[in-house]
């Protein structure tokens, strides 16, 4: 990749990031103000903790352990932090949230301008040992997911993209919201209200 190339890459990744965070902050403001206003038991908090070295000891068998690098310095961080968490302090309980921004193909786009991957990186919470991770730190029950993905920006509308998510959570819809410029604030809870809400309550 040439330097200009690398220069051309690092702006958008600037861009994209600052988006990201923009996007983040609102889903929290949000979410956040309606839980106080509402004086419930659940609310909302940004990037949870309990998660972030779930890889560290899961264990390999020896023959897996011979054959892989082992650094001389041991790993202490290797997890994953989702964006927020609800919680229910009544219960204990947990839905995991991830808020994902991209790029899309829309109007006076090329259909180029969907290249980025965030959506597909949301998916690893449809792994089987994630799944249990996220349902035993959340104190879920197994008939349930234990995330909600709020996919933001034009992806939100990217034919291709909106097709791809879609086929992807089929039979699971409640846990993802295309968050569009179209919607408001109150369809956003009113999606979390309908779908999500029972599973921590």
């Amino acid at each position: 990749m040439s330097s200009k190339d690398l220069r051309k890459r690092k702006k958008w990744q600037d861009y994209s990031g600052a988006n990201a965070a923009k996007a983040e902050r609102d889903f929290y403001e949000n979410l956040k103000e309606y839980f106080e206003e509402s004086n419930s038991s659940l609310y909302v908090e940004p990037k949870p903790s309990e998660l972030k070295s779930i890889y560290v000891d899961f264990p390999l068998d020896n023959m897996t352990q011979e054959e892989i690098y082992t650094p001389d310095q041991e790993i202490v961080n290797h997890g994953i932090r989702p964006d927020y968490v609800i919680r229910n302090k009544d219960n204990d309980k947990s839905l995991y949230v991830e808020v994902k921004r991209q790029d899309g193909w829309v109007e006076g786009k090329t259909r180029s301008a969907g290249r980025g991957n965030a959506h597909e990186r949301s998916c690893k919470f449809f792994t089987p040992g994630l799944l249990a991770e996220l349902r035993k730190y959340g104190n879920i029950s197994n008939e349930y997911l234990p995330f909600w993905t709020v996919f933001q920006g034009d992806i939100s509308r990217d034919p291709c993209r909106v097709r791809e998510v879609s086929l992807w959570y089929k039979g699971c819809e409640g846990h993802f919201f295309f968050w569009r410029p179209s919607h408001t604030v109150d369809e956003l809870i009113s999606h979390f209200e309908k779908n999500l809400e029972h599973i921590i309550r």
